[in-house]
C-alpha cells in the first residue's frame, strides 16, 4: 500500500464521532461512501483523557468492512494490546512514539502479527527518531491536534513536520511507508497536506458529520 503504488490520496474516516451503538453499520456506510480505510481511535482514559473502544469493537468493525481497519492505539501500554487487535482483524496497528519505550521492537512485533506497523506522534513530538526506525515503519501518523477529543481545530504550523517525516522515511526506510495526518482535516487544508507529503487523510467530523459522506470524501480527494 506504499504511496508509490496508489498514486492517489487515501481517505480514512475516523469513526469517533459516529453513533457509538452502531459502529459496524456506520463503518460499512463509510466504506460504501468511498472510504479507503477505517480509522479506529482506541483511547484508554490514561494516555488521553477519554475512554473509547477495545479489540471487541475493532473485530466487529473489521468483520463489517472489506477495507483495512487501522487501530490507532492512544494508550499508555500498547505492548499488551497488539495481539488482541491483530486477532480482531485490524490491518494496521498504530502506536504512539511517546509511550513505546522499545519502539523498534514493538513495530517489528506488529508486523510479525501480520499487520502494517504504524507509529503516531503528538504535535510537540519531534520526528527525528524516524531515521533510526524507518525500516520498521509502514505508516507514520502525524497528529495535527492534541489527541483526546474530536472536532478540534487543525494546527497548520505542523505541515512542515509532514514534509520532514516524508523525507526521513524516503531517506532511511526505502520510501514505501505511508504518511498519514489526523486532526481537523477538511477540504480547506487537504490540498496543503497532500502537497506537504501526506498519503492518507484521517478525517473525523468533516466526513462523518456530513449530510453526504461520499461528497465529503470526494472533496478531500
Amino acid at each position: 500500500m506504499g504511496h508509490m503504488v496508489t498514486g492517489r490520496v487515501l481517505v480514512a474516516p475516523s469513526i469517533l464521532g459516529c453513533d457509538q451503538g452502531s459502529l459496524a453499520s456506520e463503518s460499512r456506510r463509510l466504506q460504501d461512501a468511498g472510504a479507503d480505510m477505517i480509522h479506529l481511535d482506541v483511547m484508554d482514559g490514561v494516555f488521553v483523557p477519554v475512554l473509547t473502544v477495545g479489540s471487541g469493537v475493532a473485530g466487529a468493525v473489521a468483520r463489517a468492512v472489506e477495507i483495512p481497519v487501522d487501530a490507532h492505539l492512544m494508550v499508555q501500554n500498547p505492548d499488551g494490546l497488539v495481539d488482541a487487535f491483530a486477532e480482531a482483524g485490524c490491518s494496521c496497528i498504530t502506536v504512539h512514539a511517546e509511550v513505546a519505550v522499545h519502539l523498534d521492537r514493538l513495530l517489528r512485533r506488529i508486523r510479525e502479527a501480520g499487520c502494517m506497523a504504524g507509529v503516531a506522534v503528538n504535535p510537540a513530538t519531534p520526528v527525528d527518531f524516524l531515521r533510526w526506525v524507518a525500516p520498521a515503519v509502514d505508516l507514520m501518523l502525524i497528529m495535527t491536534v492534541n489527541p483526546g477529543y474530536g472536532g478540534q481545530e487543525h494546527l497548520a504550523h505542523l505541515h512542515g513536520k509532514v514534509s520532514m517525516a516524508r523525507e526521513l522515511l524516503d531517506s532511511f526506510g526505502g520510501g514505501e511507508a505511508l504518511v498519514a495526518v489526523d486532526g481537523g482535516v477538511n477540504d480547506e487544508n487537504a490540498e496543503q497536506l497532500v502537497r506537504a507529503g501526506a498519503d492518507v487523510l484521517v478525517s473525523g467530523s468533516f466526513v462523518t458529520g456530513a449530510a453526504d459522506p461520499a461528497e465529503a470524501i470526494g472533496r478531500l480527494r
